[in-house]
C-alpha cells in the first residue's frame, strides 16, 4: 500500500469514528426523560415505614450525597414518621414529588423537628400532604425554593420562613387548621405567596412580623425584600394577613370571615390594594402605629363593626376604597397630627352607623362620598381619657359629599370599637 492510500485509509476511519460518536451521543440525548436533564438522579420512596430500604428518609440521604441534580418520587400512599428527618439538601437541587398527589405525611410521632428542614438551596415540592406536626411542616433557611400544589393540616405553623430565606414561591396550596398557615420573620427577597387557600388556620392564615423596623424605620432596609401576597384565599381565619415592619404587597385576595380581622398592620412598609373583604366578621383592615400604609382600591361589605380603622398611626394613605353595608365605614383614632393620614376618593355606601368616624385626630379628607348613612356622614368627636389632657379632633375637609343634615361634631360617646386598647 503506497503513502497516498494509508494516508486515505487513517482519515476514512477518522471520519467513521466521528459520525459513530455523534450517533451515541445522539441515541443517549434520545433517552433522557422530557423536561429531565440526562444525569438526575431519581429515587424512588416505596416503603411507608420510618427506617429502612425504600423509605423517605434513606431516598434523602442518597441525594444529600449526589454529585448532580436528584428526584425523589414516593410512589406510597402514606409515610408515617417517628423520628426526625436529615436536612433535605443537594448542591445541585432537589425535587420531591408526590407521584400520586396527595401522598400523606404524618408526623404526629414527631416531637418538635419539622417535616422537612430545608438547608439547600433549589428545592421543590409538589403534590404532598402533611399532617400533624407539632413544630413547622417546611422549615425553609435557604434560596430557590418552590412549594405547590400542597396540602398542610392541622400543624402548629405550615412554612416557616427564616430571614435567610429567598426567591421563594408558595403556590396553589391549601393551609388549614393550623395555628400559622405561613410565617415570615423578616423581608425575603423576591418572594410570593400566590392562589393559595388559607381556612380556619387559628391565629393568621400568613403571619408576617419582624420585631423592629429596622435604620430608620424602613421596613425594608438591610437588604431586605417585599413579599407579594396575591390572588390567596383567607377563609375563618384568625386574621387573615399580620403585618409588622415588614415591607408587604396584599393584592387581589379574597377574605371572608376573620374574627379578628381580615388584615392588621403594625409598624411601617404595607400596601394593602385591590382586595375583596367580606362575611359577617367584626372588622376588615386594621392600621395600628402604622406608618406610610396604603389602603389603595379595596371592596370591604357586610363587616359588623368598622371597614377599615386607622388608629394610632401616620402618614397612611387611604385612597379609592368601596365599602357598603357595614356597620361603619371608615375611622381614624388618635393619630400623629404632625403627619396626618389621608383618605381620598373613598366611596361609602349605607353604612348602618356612621360612614366616617373622626375621634381625637385631624386626618385629610379629600373627595370622599357617604351615601345613605343611617346615623351621621361624618362624625367629629375629640377624644377625653380621664386624668389626660383632651385630644382635639380637627379634620381637614375638601370636596367630599356629604350632606349637611349628615355632620356632626360634638363629644358624643365613642364606639367601644374605637377605643384604644
Amino acid at each position: 500500500m503506497n503513502p497516498k492510500q494509508r494516508i486515505a485509509l487513517a482519515v476514512g476511519m477518522f471520519l467513521l469514528l466521528g459520525a459513530l460518536a455523534g450517533l451515541g451521543w445522539w441515541y443517549h440525548s434520545g433517552q433522557a426523560a422530557p423536561g429531565r436533564a440526562a444525569g438526575t438522579l431519581t429515587v424512588d420512596v416505596t416503603s411507608p415505614n420510618d427506617l429502612g430500604p425504600g423509605t423517605l428518609r434513606e431516598a434523602l440521604f442518597i441525594v444529600a450525597a449526589a454529585t448532580g441534580k436528584a428526584n425523589v418520587l414516593i410512589k406510597t400512599k402514606s409515610i408515617t414518621l417517628k423520628t426526625g428527618l436529615p436536612p433535605l439538601m443537594n448542591l445541585h437541587g432537589v425535587r420531591i414529588i408526590g407521584e400520586s398527589p396527595g401522598v400523606e405525611i404524618d408526623a404526629q410521632g414527631l416531637a418538635d423537628a419539622p417535616v422537612f428542614d430545608v438547608t439547600g438551596d433549589n428545592t421543590s415540592l409538589e403534590g404532598l400532604v402533611l399532617r400533624n406536626c407539632r413544630a413547622a411542616a417546611i422549615l425553609l433557611r435557604a434560596a430557590h425554593f418552590h412549594l405547590q400544589s400542597s396540602t398542610i393540616e392541622s400543624c402548629d405553623v405550615g412554612v416557616e420562613v427564616a430571614e435567610s430565606a429567598s426567591s421563594v414561591l408558595l403556590e396553589r396550596n391549601r393551609f388549614a387548621n393550623d395555628r400559622v398557615g405561613v410565617r415570615f420573620t423578616a423581608p425575603n427577597r423576591d418572594t410570593v405567596v400566590a392562589g393559595n387557600s388559607f381556612i380556619q388556620d387559628k391565629v393568621a392564615g400568613l403571619w408576617a412580623v419582624r420585631g423592629d423596623a429596622g435604620p430608620r424605620g424602613n421596613a425594608s432596609a438591610r437588604g431586605g425584600g417585599t413579599i407579594t401576597v396575591r390572588d390567596n384565599h383567607f377563609n375563618g381565619d384568625g386574621s387573615g394577613v399580620v403585618a409588622g415592619n415588614v415591607a408587604i404587597l396584599v393584592e387581589r385576595n379574597d377574605f371572608a370571615n376573620a374574627p379578628n380581622g381580615a388584615v392588621h398592620l403594625v409598624g411601617s412598609g404595607a400596601v394593602i390594594r385591590g382586595n375583596h373583604i367580606g362575611g359577617e366578621a367584626p372588622m376588615g383592615i386594621i392600621a395600628e402605629n402604622a406608618r406610610d400604609a396604603i389602603i389603595d382600591g379595596n371592596e370591604l361589605e357586610h363587616l359588623t363593626a368598622y371597614a377599615i380603622m386607622v388608629r394610632g398611626s401616620a402618614n397612611a394613605l387611604l385612597r379609592a376604597n368601596r365599602v357598603h353595608n357595614c356597620g361603619y365605614g371608615i375611622a381614624f383614632v388618635l393619630g400623629d397630627p404632625a403627619h396626618p393620614s389621608t383618605a381620598v376618593e373613598n366611596t361609602i355606601i349605607e353604612p348602618k352607623f356612621n360612614g366616617i368616624d373622626v375621634i381625637g385626630d385631624s386626618p385629610i379628607l379629600r373627595r370622599n362620598q357617604v351615601l345613605q348613612p343611617h346615623l351621621f356622614a361624618l362624625h367629629v368627636v375629640d377624644f377625653q381619657q380621664p386624668g389626660a389632657q383632651n385630644v382635639r379632633s380637627q379634620p381637614f375637609l375638601e370636596g367630599n359629599n356629604f350632606r349637611a343634615d349628615a355632620l356632626q361634631v360634638d363629644n358624643a360617646p365613642v364606639p367601644a370599637t374605637a377605643r384604644p386598647q
